[in-house]
């Protein structure tokens, strides 16, 4: 009964959303003209001539482009009790997230963001459903790694991890079905959550597990070391994985080995700031763009992010191909802002898109500009056909060797190391030059020489996001950094032991 009624469900939330998908841009200026007419009075609508913004025009003139630091005066006043700031009223709720310049960040969900989150999730399964007509994930056990669901205060605003808050919200029907209990979902330290969930866990009938993959693995690896077997004969209904934050090629052989078989798989991508995309369709790339979760959105070339004055684009007037830093404004409050993602359209029928790194995250140290999706497509290709599996990486350029030219160099960790590494380096130095142009007219300009892999020891990453203070919830190591910070910290692991 209710994987027919899930059905029904499924096909009634699919139609509904075909409005918005079949009409895009008419979809983006009405969520523009709501958001803008329902912030008018507030204080940050008043800084702004909210009353004189009559078209996206007038938007770009009287708002420029903020990151978290632009709009923190505006949340420590709503920290400090003042109402109507960002948005009507005040936040239900400050989702906290770590920051590089600012320390924490303070995130506002208002009552109207919420349901965006929830209803985001709801329709990624809903969408998979309707497409594959496959419900057995139903019927049995589900378990999303999370954060702890215990919520503080600040300012006399609800404060938590964004997926603690949403812990709250899960429905009253799939409550009985969820994994692991509140109590341990309430364990703050990951490696002891961990141990607590596998003991809840292995008993039951899991049909459906989700989380960042390099937090899944952990948990994968440890039921193999336990059972000495894979989790397929573990939990032999386990048939759907549901995963967001990171992009899952460069997982993607060791998981088939963890497992033991092949799982369907749905992508997310959500952050604090709000539920942008999900997978839907199983065999196509890209994520379907959300235009109806009370998000404006703008792009801006990512080539041109440095200038002083770079164009802001709307939907209707992005390519496909062209990498962009993605800016929002939201029901929950939040201007032109910058969340820091770089992303590149696929489609535009519908509006389908990848998530190509971080604005931050990149190498450039000599110009070259490479970023996230050229290193892990680049990996990819290079591990393409080979029996080298992949269990975490990170790329830092070495811009003042020992001896010889500057290089790039990657850490990876591996579950299966390359059987000739120097074969392996140059196979993947030649993707790198494939992917990226710049990068091959350094190498043949004689200006850096080839890429070169140092083997980081097992479980180093771990090692290193738990010397941070990062291990585990939604944090995820950067897959590129533009200077030796997290690189020397690996060498430092190597040398002492994980």
């Amino acid at each position: 009964m209710k994987q027919f009624a899930a059905k029904l469900f499924a096909r009634y939330i699919v139609n509904k959303n075909k409005r918005w998908k079949e009409n895009p841009i008419a979809a983006q200026k009405q969520t523009f003209q709501l958001l803008v007419e329902q912030a008018r009075n507030t204080r940050f609508g008043q800084d702004h001539d909210f009353e004189q913004i009559i078209d996206y025009e007038t938007f770009k003139a009287k708002v420029p482009v903020r990151d978290y630091e632009g709009h923190r005066p505006y949340v420590d006043r709503i920290i400090a009790g003042e109402k109507d700031v960002l948005w009507p009223g005040v936040p239900l709720y400050l989702s906290k997230t770590s920051g590089t310049t600012s320390g924490a960040k303070y995130i506002p969900i208002s009552k109207a963001s919420m349901p965006t989150h929830i209803n985001a999730a709801r329709d990624a399964l809903l969408t998979y459903i309707h497409q594959t007509g496959k419900t057995e994930f139903l019927s049995g056990k589900q378990i999303f790694l999370q954060g702890n669901p215990t919520l503080e205060e600040k300012g006399g605003i609800a404060l938590g991890r964004l997926s603690g808050i949403v812990a709250h919200y899960v429905p009253s029907y799939l409550q009985v079905s969820r994994m692991p209990s509140w109590e341990t979902n309430c364990i703050e330290d990951w490696e002891e959550k961990v141990d607590a969930v596998i003991k809840e866990t292995l008993p039951e009938k899991m049909t459906l597990i989700g989380g960042i993959p390099s937090w899944v693995q952990m948990y994968f690896e440890k039921i193999n070391a336990i059972k000495g077997t894979t989790v397929s004969d573990v939990f032999s209904d386990f048939s759907l994985f549901v995963y967001g934050g990171v992009n899952f090629e460069p997982y993607r052989s060791v998981f088939k080995k963890l497992i033991g078989k092949q799982v369907d798989t749905i992508e997310l991508f959500p952050a604090s700031e709000g539920f942008f995309a999900y997978q839907d369709q199983q065999n196509k790339e890209g994520l379907l763009l959300l235009l109806n979760n009370g998000i404006f959105y703008e792009f801006i070339p990512v080539d041109c992010f440095g200038e002083e004055n770079p164009p802001r684009y709307s939907l209707a007037e992005v390519e496909v191909g062209v990498n962009y830093v993605l800016i929002l404004s939201t029901t929950a409050g939040l201007w032109a802002y910058n969340i820091g993602d770089t992303v590149r359209f696929v489609s535009k029928d519908p509006y389908r898109l990848v998530v190509t790194g971080r604005v931050k995250h990149f190498i450039s140290a000599f110009g070259e500009h490479v970023i996230g999706k050229e290193v892990e497509t680049a990996l990819k290709e290079a591990t393409a056909a080979t029996d080298i599996q992949i269990k975490e990486f990170t790329v830092a350029p070495q811009v003042n060797p020992t001896q010889g030219l500057p290089y790039h160099e990657w850490l990876i960790e591996f579950d299966v190391p390359p059987q000739d590494q120097s074969a392996f380096e140059k196979k993947l130095d030649a993707q790198m030059e494939a992917q990226n142009i710049y990068y091959q007219d350094l190498i043949q300009g004689n200006v850096l020489r080839k890429l070169k892999v140092t083997a980081v020891v097992k479980n180093g990453f771990q090692a290193y996001m738990k010397s941070i203070g990062k291990l585990g919830g939604q944090n995820k190591v950067p897959r590129l950094s533009n200077d030796r910070k997290i690189a020397d910290k690996l060498h430092q692991i190597n040398q002492n032991g994980a």
